[in-house]
């Protein structure tokens, strides 16, 4: 791999702005209709009872970011249970949000396809903050995988 491709929504390239977790997307993930991997990322932040939580998850770009921003960060929350923020469980959970974008999303899976040969890569112009939610490496470890399994399967593997 030669070429390396930034996913960002400030990319150069329209398929790092695509692939992006800021872009308005719409998925769904247990049921739950979400407008981007960016307002689930922000929403989970919040704990189940927090009203915030649910205005997140129809947001995408800088509104959900800077909702998000209001968080404690004491925690992820899903489905009842409180994961430890940043732990591999945490990061699991927002790799499953990933995988059913792109899964229910042809033409999002297809972006992903034509990026083979590239390395991916998350720069924003800016430091990364040691509190992210989702590290550049996991992001991009993630979507590595994924696109490797569209390569070798044709489809998203379920997590």
């Amino acid at each position: 791999m030669d070429k390396t491709l930034n996913i960002s929504i400030t990319s150069q390239d329209w398929r790092g702005v695509a692939l992006s977790n800021f872009l308005l997307s719409p998925f769904t993930l247990d049921g739950i209709l979400f407008a981007s991997i960016e307002g689930f990322i922000q929403g989970i932040k919040f704990p189940e009872s927090d009203p915030r939580r649910d205005r997140a998850f129809v947001l995408h770009g800088w509104d959900a970011k800077n909702l998000g921003a209001e968080a404690d960060r004491s925690g992820a929350y899903w489905q009842g249970e409180r994961l430890e923020y940043g732990s591999a469980r945490h990061h699991a959970l927002i790799e499953r949000a990933i995988r059913a974008r792109v899964a229910q999303n042809a033409g999002l899976a297809q972006v992903l396809l034509s990026t083979v040969g590239s390395k991916l890569v998350h720069e924003t112009g800016e430091a990364e903050s040691p509190t992210t939610s989702l590290p550049a490496t996991v992001f991009c470890r993630i979507l590595e995988q994924v696109r490797h399994e569209l390569q070798a399967t044709g489809r998203v593997r379920a997590e």
